[in-house]
């Protein structure tokens, strides 16, 4: 299949720098390139046109990437709290998506799309996990989110405390109180 040829209009990650040409397939330039205005086609006016309007588009990319840099230390270190059903050993009843990150960080004063969460696979567990989002197409930082049972479950996850009992534990409880209904009987 024939490969179409684009200028990228902004960094695209795994693909260029803004300016670049670049060939990549047609269902990704039609259905995700040019849609989102990333790149325009490589065509001999829109060559011009790019080398013309080149200083005033790396003005622009410089300035939003100037306000994504300073938008990321001030809310570094985010953390997210998602209450959520689980089964007892920890597995999620569901799971944890881009827009459900994206509605907590919202929350915690982060204004952000959730096709800005770069969320390789769903989150399935309980637990802290580590998500990136992009601010800019250059600037990225980290969130913590926290899935939990409840609040209190959280702040204990958050303190680093084990939620899960191991099965000695377990299996020592349950002796000790079938130890205990003996004695009464």
């Amino acid at each position: 299949m024939a490969q179409v040829e684009l200028i990228l209009l902004q960094r695209v990650e795994k693909l260029g720098q803004m300016g670049e040409v670049v060939k990549v397939k047609p269902g990704y330039a039609r259905n995700f390139l040019l849609p989102q205005a990333k790149a325009v086609r490589a065509t001999k006016h829109n060559r011009e046109r790019f080398e013309r309007e080149r200083v005033q588009l790396e003005a622009q990319n410089i300035k939003r990437r100037g306000e994504a840099e300073r938008l990321a230390e001030r809310v570094h270190g985010l953390s997210v709290v998602l209450i959520r059903q689980a089964s007892d050993a920890g597995s999620l009843y569901g799971s944890v998506t881009a827009r459900d990150i994206a509605d907590g960080c919202i929350d915690g004063g982060l204004t952000i799309e959730r096709n800005q969460v770069l969320l390789d696979t769903p989150i399935k567990t309980l637990g802290l996990a580590t998500v990136r989002v992009a601010l800019h197409p250059e600037v990225v930082m980290n969130v913590t989110v926290n899935v939990a049972r409840s609040a209190e479950e959280a702040e204990k996850q958050a303190r680093g405390e084990a939620l899960t009992r191991d099965e000695d534990e377990y299996e020592m409880e349950t002796f000790e109180e079938d130890a205990e209904t003996a004695e009464t009987d």
